[in-house]
């Protein structure tokens, strides 16, 4: 959804709780996650820094709807508030069971009141207002009865007459805070036949909304399906969140990304930087931690900012929030104020593709050098569809998480394709550039299908390519024609692949979508004579 100016409907006014300290409640959420050996809270030194920089954020409200016995829904609140940061995710939400709220069969209009409790001793000197903009909507925290629960509930549930059990569930939205938020999420909630019991609802000082919803009328326990639900109404209203966005070309969604950044901003004082990992001509790669999860941070060196720098800085931060798929580094957020400037990103425990290959020296199989091959395909087919020309495909702008799962990085000269769909910009780096690159000829998305030729290459053989000449030299031979040497010890089929990919006209070269569908099947038939192989060896 896009911000809207004015005052949010999760707004509330600061309330004084006289003798009652905010401050106690972080003390005493960071000791029970202690206590309970959280692993977030033991890990990182910083984190109870971290805590109380979340409750800072919210109002003191917020710290007296916290349930002790239940501290881990503080870090669910904090991971909801960094989800919503991006557009794509909005609303964030997040279902849960509560639990069976017992009636009598003869008591039809018993109040159902569940929810969160003050778990500690302190009381503040007024009561909390369970949600201050119910009489906004019309609603009120509903005494349902026996007729309207037997509506929502299987006929099978009611065979013992004298104890009906009524699922109570929790949702839980993360959105920009805006005018009719909440009228929004209650009519989303409605739309799904669920009562609100009970709205907690607070707004962060940065603009965000944290909106707590007890509700029944969802007949099952579990949660599965109640999500799926979820989706689907959020689906179906999919305008009301997004405006026209989803309706622009890339080009546009370029420009309005470029004209404005508070979507992406982060609060740099949440930010904790840690040991440099990498550095490029530029800036520097640092492990650090936001709000709780471990991320990478790319810092650009202050000394090196220029007009160029920042324009390339804001191109990748534009395209970094339009992208999100399981084989694309996913965008946390940036800081495009000097002297802070710097790029989050989830981090990849498994390094680069370049330090696996070069450095670890780890020998593929044959299996696992496909799948890997087959996730740079993925990542880049998507790319490709979002209208975006990476133009620095290679092992080192390749990184693998704790699964070995590989995901295309660093999308600082990356793209949006211009309308003519061509570019002539030289970029990229020598050894795994397309000839048209190199001879400034008008290009497209082909150049990143030869880059993948080069990086297919340099899986087989755990070489670098051209690794005999310098990096000018090897464009100069690509120029004329030249291609790495063809290995003898590998597949025909990666082969095959691997020329008509590097072929010097780029209408010969495949695309994205047709190499995965063939490394896919190339995949399956190794896993059959695998598997052929296995049932052989047991008999």
């Amino acid at each position: 959804m896009d911000l809207v100016e004015g005052v949010g409907e999760s707004s509330s006014p600061p309330r004084s709780f006289g003798g009652f300290s905010g401050n106690e409640i972080v003390n005493d959420v960071y000791n029970r996650l202690l206590e309970i050996g959280n692993e977030e809270a033991t890990a990182h030194p910083e984190f109870r820094d971290q805590l109380e920089a979340h409750f800072n954020r919210l109002p003191a409200s917020y710290a007296l709807d916290i349930n002790l016995d239940r501290v881990e829904d503080v870090l669910l609140h904090q991971k909801l508030l960094v989800l919503a940061k991006d557009p794509e995710n909005r609303p964030v939400f997040h279902v849960r069971f509560l639990e069976n709220f017992g009636t009598q069969a003869d008591d039809d209009q018993q109040e159902l009141t569940v929810g969160p409790k003050l778990s500690h001793d302190r009381k503040p000197e007024m009561d909390f207002e369970a949600c201050s903009k119910l009489e906004d909507l019309n609603l009120e925290v509903r005494k349902t009865s026996l007729d309207k629960v037997k509506e929502n509930l299987d006929g099978d549930s009611f065979r013992r007459q004298d104890d009906i059990h009524v699922p109570i569930h929790e949702v839980i939205f993360s959105a920009v805070d805006k005018p009719k938020l909440l009228s929004q999420l209650s009519a989303l909630l409605s739309d799904i036949g669920l009562n609100i019991r009970e709205a907690h609802v607070f707004s962060t000082t940065d603009g965000y909304s944290l909106d707590v919803f007890v509700v029944d009328g969802w007949p099952l326990q579990e949660t599965k399906a109640l999500h799926v639900a979820m989706e689907r109404a959020i689906a179906r209203s999919e305008g009301s969140w997004s405006g026209s966005k989803r309706s622009k070309s890339a080009i546009e969604r370029a420009v309005a990304a470029e004209a404005s950044f508070i979507d992406t901003e982060i609060d740099i004082r949440l930010l904790k930087i840690g040991e440099k990992v990498a550095s490029g001509s530029c800036g520097d790669l640092h492990r650090g931690v936001y709000v709780g999860q471990e991320v990478a941070v790319k810092i650009l060196r202050s000394e090196h900012l220029n007009e160029a720098l920042e324009h390339e800085f804001s191109h990748e931060v534009t395209i970094l929030r339009e992208v999100r798929h399981r084989n694309v580094v996913r965008f946390i957020g940036a800081c495009t104020k000097q002297p802070n400037m710097c790029i989050i990103t989830e981090y990849m425990p498994g390094g680069s593709l370049y330090e696996y290959l070069h450095k670890n020296h780890h020998n593929l199989s044959l299996p696992q050098l496909v799948q890997f091959a087959i996730d740079v395909c993925k990542g880049m087919e998507y790319l490709h569809k979002s209208n975006i020309i990476h133009r620095d495909l290679k092992t080192a702008n390749l990184l693998m998480d704790s699964n070995n799962v590989v995901k295309v990085a660093d999308f600082g000269v990356a793209r949006f394709q211009n309308q003519e769909g061509v570019m002539t910009a030289e970029t990229g780096t020598y050894r795994w550039m397309a000839p048209e690159v190199i001879n400034h000829q008008p290009y497209d998305q082909k150049a990143d299908v030869f880059s993948f030729a080069i990086v297919l290459w340099e899986l087989v053989t755990a070489k670098i390519p051209y690794d005999n000449m310098t990096p000018l030299q090897a464009a100069l031979g690509v120029r004329q024609g030249r291609r790495p040497d063809l290995p003898t010890n590998t597949h025909p089929k990666l082969l095959e692949l691997m020329q008509r990919c590097w072929e010097t006209d780029p209408v010969n070269r495949p695309s994205f979508s047709e190499i995965k569908v063939e490394l896919v099947t190339f995949l399956k038939e190794l896993q059959n004579l695998q598997e052929k192989g296995e049932t052989r060896s047991e008999s």
